[in-house]
């Protein structure tokens, strides 16, 4: 199966990510923490604070798909494209731009916080219990969407989910089954006898 890394083209005026949508199966296989209720102090009064947080992309995850032609192959995402995409989504303005399950545009959702995570160990993902590996886009969103918000309390929407414009740069799977490698043989052969 092949094996697509997906990168930025800078000078395509529609390149990065334009939303973020809140998903039920999110592809990195990330789940947010729903931020509901937080402590300042032992007498503060808990009240809802309707902030998501979690991983927007993990560095060198593959993530399955399949495209109309029915073919499958995974994508994946370096650090510095990560980096990129973050920078990006956040200088064109984007950060108020959400979807849910990447169908509907919702409004009431504002990404206020976003970093690269650069030390598993002191990171701030950690203090929330997250295990993502450095180069990870980590996100926190404000949900001032009553419907969104009731959905995510029910745990219909478990994670983050980007959406945007990126351009393929292809690689091969080290780690072809025998199977696999025969097929890509008899693929070249045929292509050669044309």
């Amino acid at each position: 199966m092949r094996i697509v890394e997906l990168i930025i083209d800078e000078k395509q005026e529609n390149a990065g990510i334009d939303a973020v949508s809140v998903v039920e199966n999110p592809a990195i296989e990330e789940d947010f923490v729903a931020l509901k209720k937080h402590n300042v102090e032992l007498k503060t009064i808990n009240e809802e604070k309707r902030v998501l947080m979690g991983a927007a992309l993990v560095p060198d995850k593959q993530i399955y798909r399949r495209n109309e032609k029915n073919e499958e192959y995974y994508i994946y995402f370096s650090a510095d494209t990560i980096l990129k995409a973050s920078q990006l989504f956040f200088k064109k303005g984007n950060q108020n731009n959400a979807t849910t399950e990447h169908n509907e545009k919702v409004s009431g959702m504002t990404c206020f916080e976003s970093w690269i995570v650069e030390d598993k160990e002191k990171d701030k993902s950690a203090l929330y219990g997250f295990d993502v590996p450095v180069g990870t886009w980590m996100l926190s969103m404000q949900v001032n969407n009553d419907d969104v918000w009731k959905d995510v309390k029910e745990g219909k929407y478990k994670g983050f989910s980007i959406e945007g414009y990126f351009q393929e740069k292809e690689e091969l799977n080290k780690q072809l089954s025998e199977e696999e490698v025969l097929e890509e043989i008899k693929n070249l052969i045929s292509k050669f006898n044309g």
